[in-house]
This record gives structure tokens, sequence and C-alpha cells, in this order.
């Protein structure tokens, strides 16, 4: 699942363009919080996350505060893994998706400073090109880490889980179709990693180094990596969760180091603890400069419209640098970024830099919602004393909503009464190629039964008949949308994968005679 509106535009602003009720009051002067209305919110939080915990079953969770410069709440809650009694604590380590992605804008303004994000990308990745040429010779690492490059939603994911590298998918983002550049808004996370790439090419460096030495170093983030091997091997790590019938299961073992500054960090609530002191004392930890102030604040302004108002008291969701920007009811400034893998990881950050507070939340399933709620609880507890709805349901009805939009309309899964049968095995049999997604195979088992072979790998896929020349088979990966379907041309020159083919490039092509073995062994 890719949580495209809830990433690409705040879930602040999505709910207040969404969710039902009166509309809210016009925006008055911000009130400013004091210790009080905070110390009231820290004090409800333990009640908060063990209620969310027993509502939905998630098994761990662990949750920072920061105010005024100081950490007033750092605890671990449940097990690092169902079934097993290691406990979540602040130093465990939980994989934090796509709240990377304002990690990674503080790392480039540490590297590049202010004029560093204006400078253009093409020229220090080669292979990275777009598919219009005077696009690719101006977008620069703002556009990207804006998403208003004219990519399309989500581009080059599906790559990636198909298992090919940053590198095939960085030189393959040219295929993609493009909407207009700076007047379009879709969300990429491979943009994204090209612009973090071009930072780190330019520094003679990996991004995942340059990650180490511009900030994890710097600011004694001792156990936060850029890398998938480190979260893997630290001893104590939560586990990914999904969930199996009415239980959650550590099934899958997610690694995103092909995204790694979007989606690829792992990290404590303690470390987060101590970059969100930075990101509110303006780049300053104990009295050190650790990142360029004026850089830092760039990346914080709204630079794209993430999210139009729905309605004529809706919000307007932006993106920044990284970070979702919105203003709540009062006016005030509100950053966030959610993270969500669907094979495992939930997390929130969200700050008010106006009031000096900030809040992560970070989680170790697929996301249902306790993430945001926890965050969205704590804020209206500091603000009004109360809990101004229950979030859990409406924010987790969006995540299902989202999962539900990419599957197909077709019920692969009950061929029609009158489905015309297929034709022979060698009809279909063969090596074919797509310009985006590269090899293919098909090939027959013993019993004439067909796989498709996709990816570098290659993966397997076992096809099952629908409707003539129609097949299907059942997705997999972080962006599985249940059964696809794969159709041949009658003559079995070409075939189409429905679920890679939403930008019109899931074609595949017969490669010469396509001469395969008639066995899958």
């Amino acid at each position: 699942m890719s949580l495209r509106l809830l990433a690409a535009a705040g879930l602040t602003a999505l709910l207040g363009a969404t969710a039902p009720g009166p509309s809210p009051p016009p925006p008055q002067p911000p009130a400013q919080l004091d210790d009080a209305d905070v110390d009231r919110a820290v004090d409800r939080l333990d009640g908060v996350v063990e209620a969310a915990m027993k509502r939905t079953g998630v098994p761990g969770v662990a949750v920072a505060v920061v105010h005024n410069g100081e950490v007033l709440h750092m605890k671990g809650y449940g097990v690092r893994k169902a079934g097993e009694k290691a406990a979540v604590d602040a130093d465990t380590v939980f994989q934090l998706a796509s709240v990377s992605k304002p990690i990674a804008s503080t790392v480039v303004s540490g590297a590049v400073g202010t004029e560093g994000w204006t400078v253009p990308v093409a020229p220090n990745v080669p292979d990275f090109k777009l598919k219009d040429p005077w696009v690719t010779s101006h977008v620069t690492a703002a556009d990207l880490f804006s998403h208003r490059s004219g990519l399309p939603d989500h581009a080059g994911d599906l790559l990636e889980d198909l298992g090919y590298d940053r590198a095939y998918i960085l030189s393959h983002l040219r295929y993609e179709p493009l909407t207009p550049f700076r007047a379009s808004y879709a969300y990429t996370n491979f943009g994204l990693t090209a612009a973090a790439q071009a930072v780190a090419d330019k520094k003679g460096m990996s991004w995942e180094k340059l990650a180490d030495d511009v900030l994890y170093e710097p600011a004694g983030m001792d156990s936060t990596s850029s890398r998938f091997e480190d979260y893997v091997n630290a001893s104590d790590r939560a586990y990914g969760h999904v969930r199996v019938g009415d239980a959650w299961k550590a099934r899958f073992v997610r690694d995103p180091d092909a995204q790694s500054p979007a989606g690829g960090v792992s990290s404590t609530v303690r470390d987060m603890a101590t970059w969100m002191r930075l990101q509110l004392a303006n780049g300053k930890l104990d009295g050190r400069q650790i990142i360029d102030a004026e850089a830092l604040e760039r990346t914080h302004w709204p630079e794209a419209v993430a999210n139009p108002p729905h309605a004529p008291a809706g919000r307007t969701g932006f993106y920044g640098l990284g970070w979702n920007v919105s203003y709540d009811d009062a006016g005030r400034l509100r950053l966030s970024h959610t993270g969500a893998f669907a094979q495992g990881a939930h997390t929130n950050v969200t700050m008010l830099p106006g009031e000096q507070l900030g809040i992560v939340v970070l989680t170790n399933t697929s996301p249902v919602g306790v993430a945001d709620a926890v965050a969205l609880d704590f804020f209206d507890i500091a603000e009004t004393g109360e809990v101004s709805r229950d979030w859990i349901p409406l924010v987790d009805a969006l995540y299902q909503q989202e999962a539900d939009a990419g599957r197909s309309k077709t019920d692969y899964a009950h061929p029609p009464s009158g489905a015309e049968p297929a034709q022979a095995a060698d009809t279909y049999t063969g090596t074919y190629t797509s310009p985006y997604y590269g090899r293919a195979q098909v090939v027959a088992g013993t019993d004439g039964t067909l796989t498709l072979r996709l990816g570098p790998k290659p993966q397997t896929y076992a096809l099952t008949h629908y409707d003539g020349d129609t097949f299907s088979f059942e997705t997999a990966g972080e962006n599985a949308v249940g059964r696809t379907g794969v159709t041949f041309t009658p003559d079995g020159k070409s075939f189409t994968v429905e679920y890679l083919n939403t930008e019109g490039l899931g074609r595949f092509t017969r490669v010469g005679g396509g001469d395969q073995p008639a066995s899958t062994a």
C-alpha cells in the first residue's frame, strides 16, 4: 500500500477537508500554550497510547515529546515482536518509512546550505533524466523534495517492488509521462531520492555516509541509520507486523534501501527526540550549530499545494521540502509527516514550531491509525483539554480507502460464466521485454500451467486463466493490490500487466522467436 493522499496532503489538512461535522470557527490569533497545557497532555499520554493499543492490538509503540528544548516524555510500550516478551523501550529501533523525508531534507540543508536547494540535479546524477529534456536540465532538489517535478504519483515504486536497485530505478524515470513542471503535484519517493543522491554524488560519497557525517554523528544520533542492514542487525529492534485474521504477525522484513532518503531511515524515539530538538532550535543542538539555520528554515516553507480544499471551510494542505505544512484552526504553523509500510511500519512526527512543541510516535504494524491518532489526541488535549473526536476509525478508514483504490475492478477470482478457453500454452511462452520494467518470461510447467517471471532476480507469479487470452496473478510486495490481470494479444506477441500499466508502461513485447523451456523446473 502506498499512502498517497495521507503522505502527500498531510493528515491534518486532509482531515480538515474531509472530516464530518460543523465548519470550524474563523481563525483566531493563537493563544500560546503554557507549560500547564503541555504537561496536561503529557500526563495523559500513557492512557492515550495504552487505549489505542488495546483497541487495535498493535503490539509495540514508542513515543517522545519535546517542549522548549527539553524532552518531557520518552517511553516504549508493549513488545518488539508479537508473542515474545522483549519490551519496546526508548532505544528500540523502528523503521521510519516516509518520516525519513524530513530527515533527508535536514541532511541536504546541512550538506549544501540554502543555495544547494536551487541547483539543477541532473549534472550530478549522469543517468538521471526525465522525459522532457528541458525539465531534466532545470529540475532542482527543491522541486523534487516538494514533489512538483511533474513525475506521476509514486513513480518508480513498482520497480522497487520487482527488485530493481536505486541506480536502475533512477535511470528509468525518463520513461514516466510528465505533468506540467512546477504547476502540478504528485508524491514521489524516487524523485526525492534522485535529489538526495545528487547531493551525495556531488560530495563524492554515498547518501548513507553523507547522512552519517552531516547529521547522525554530529547530533549524537547513534542508533539512527539510512542502511537497512543496520536496522535488521540491531539487537533491540521492532519487528514489522501485518494483520493475519484477527492477529498481528511478523511476516515480512521490508528492505527500503533503494529509496533510502525517502523511506529507509531507522531510528529510536531517543534519537528522534534529539532531531526534533534540533529542528525546533533552528539547527542548533546544545549550543552547537549542526545544520545551517537558513537552509533548514527553507524546508518549512510551503512549496506546493498538495491538497486543495474540497469544501468552502476546508483547509489547503501544502508540502514543503520533505514536510507536510499546514495551519491549524488557530492559525498555528504545523509541520508533520506520516510514514507507513504495508509490510509493517506506521510512524508520525508533528511539530508546532511557534510553540516549540513536537511529538514522534513509532509503531511496529501496518497502519491502523494509531501513530496519527496518538499525535492528534496529544495536540487536542494540549490545546483544549479534550480529544475533539474519535480519531482512530476516521484515520483508519482513510488508510483503507487508499489501500482499496489500487485494486482492480475485475474480480479475477471468479471467471465469467461464458469464459473463452485459453490457447495452447506455447502461444504465450517466451521471453518478453519492456523499456521500463525490463525482461519478463512466460514459462509452462509440464502440466501446461503458466508462470510469469518479472524483475532482475526474477520473481515468479503463477498465472491463473480468467477468460480467453487474459490471466491473473496475485501481486506481492509493498504495493500489492490483490489479483491483477495479464492480457496477451491473440498472436502472443505481447502482453500487458494491468497493475503495472497505470502510466501506460506495462506492455511487454516478445523478443525474437521467444523459445523457452517447456518446464518451470
